[in-house]
């Protein structure tokens, strides 16, 4: 049994947001962390390690410095890593990403009773689409912001919010499942874990390595095979400062700024 989590790495939105002339982003001028409900998604699979001793294995697509988040990954207790990594999958939309982490999940080969997990969105494009088109491209049944997990054998028992409630839903393996951080909290790195995370194997997947699964195409993968179209990317203005109003006449005093603005 494996328990397969898929993960990326997302520009440090509390740090500098860098754009291309093209309108893409600038990932390697950037700071990058680990997609925070992707952590939720590999402590779902570490948990259920912890119950039945399956294997964890985590895949990313990225440029080659994204093995330094795999290794982080490796030292909170995965069993294995996959980078997917080629030019040609440079520039690639939710669209063309699922193509390729699909085939990917694919190479790795997914059994009767492996679960896939995925974090519910990424925090730098924030679709939520990226999971939900691996599961219809590998054609497993999905179950999406989910908040409790239980299995018993081949079934899971699942915990989704609403807005409003929640659904319990059975689901049976194999399957896909999104994750939020109402579901758990993360662990950090062991000691340990992080002086055996170089010894734990790690595969690199590149263009020739998924060529000849259906789901690769040259014209599905890329920037030539992303639907999306991005017509401008930029980064906000800074904030101002704020005004501090004092005395007894504050409410006289806003009025007196919105009425100077226009604003009333």
């Amino acid at each position: 049994m494996k328990a397969i989590v898929c993960v990326k790495q997302v520009p440090d939105t509390s740090g500098k947001v860098a754009v291309k002339a093209d309108g893409t982003l600038d990932r390697a001028s950037m700071a990058t962390i680990t997609n925070p409900d992707d952590l939720n998604a590999l402590e779902a699979a570490l948990k259920l390690k912890d119950a039945t001793g399956c294997e964890v294995v985590v895949v990313t697509m990225g440029p080659p410095p994204a093995e330094g988040m795999l290794r982080e990954l490796l030292a909170r207790g995965a069993d294995k890593a996959v980078l997917v990594s080629g030019r040609e999958f440079g520039g690639s939309d939710t669209f063309a990403t699922s193509q390729i982490l699909a085939a990917a999940v694919n190479k790795i080969g997914v059994g009767p009773e492996d679960v896939v997990f995925c974090g519910r969105q990424a925090i730098d494009g924030d679709t939520a689409q990226v999971g939900p088109q691996i599961a219809e491209k590998l054609h497993l049944p999905q179950v999406t912001y989910v908040a409790d997990i239980q299995k018993d054998g081949n079934t899971l028992t699942v915990k989704r919010m609403l807005e409003d409630g929640y659904m319990m839903v059975k689901v049976q393996t194999p399957c896909l499942l999104t994750c939020i951080k109402e579901l758990n909290q993360p662990r950090y790195m062991s000691v340990n874990g992080i002086f055996t995370c170089y010894d734990k194997p790690m595969e690199v997947f590149d263009y020739n390595a998924l060529k000849d699964d259906p789901l690769i195409e040259v014209d599905t993968i890329g920037l030539k095979g992303s639907p999306t179209n991005v017509f401008k990317s930029f980064t906000p203005p800074q904030k101002g400062a704020g005004t501090m109003l004092k005395g007894d006449d504050v409410a006289a005093q806003l009025a007196g700024i919105l009425a100077k603005k226009h604003l009333i």
